[in-house]
């Protein structure tokens, strides 16, 4: 395949799907996003990254709240990244663990909007969530190129694969020289 370093690209990150897939596959979360980001695009032009995540609670996890706050706060510092953030609701804690809210339809929103809004040519989903295969399907039909970056192996997230134009795999090698 290949890219113009005339295109436009987006990435949209999963937060939640990234850091459970590092810790599944690595065994390690320290990742450098925007190494990565830059990895992603290669050489083609980064129009924003959006980093989509939901917050911790302090009062119930005030220690992963702190460490979280301090994610947030190195994203910040990378350009063309932006932090969305939705909640994480608690119920019956510590017993039961919580769970997100807001955070897939506002990355699915923001895809398709943009995608409309013609502000990129490229989408590039970090995720692999099949639920985001909807709105993958509109940004195709929009006439925009679909990219999905996928943990593990190639079996999974079938549904992401087959709607995506082009899979990314992310493994070991894709990841050297994307380590803090």
């Amino acid at each position: 395949m290949t890219t113009r370093t005339s295109e436009r690209v987006m990435i949209f990150i999963d937060g939640s799907n990234v850091y459970h897939s590092l810790r599944a596959h690595f065994d390690r979360r320290n990742i450098d996003i925007g190494r990565f980001c830059q990895k992603l695009v290669g050489r083609r032009r980064l129009v924003r990254t959006y980093y989509y995540n939901a917050v911790v609670g302090q009062k119930e996890e005030p220690g992963r709240y702190a460490r979280q706050q301090n994610f947030f706060e190195s994203l910040a510092a990378i350009p063309y990244t932006e932090l969305r953030l939705g909640r994480l609701v608690y119920n019956n804690w510590p017993n039961t663990p919580p769970y997100e809210k807001g955070v897939d339809i506002q990355l699915a929103t923001d895809m398709i909007t943009h995608s409309y809004k013609d502000n990129y040519d490229v989408a590039i989903l970090v995720a692999g969530d099949n639920d985001f295969v909807g709105a993958l399907q509109a940004v195709k039909d929009n006439g925009k190129n679909v990219e999905v970056a996928l943990f593990g192996k190639g079996w999974t997230s079938m549904q992401l694969r087959n709607v995506a134009d082009r899979v990314i795999n992310i493994d070991g090698r894709f990841l050297r020289n994307c380590w803090k």
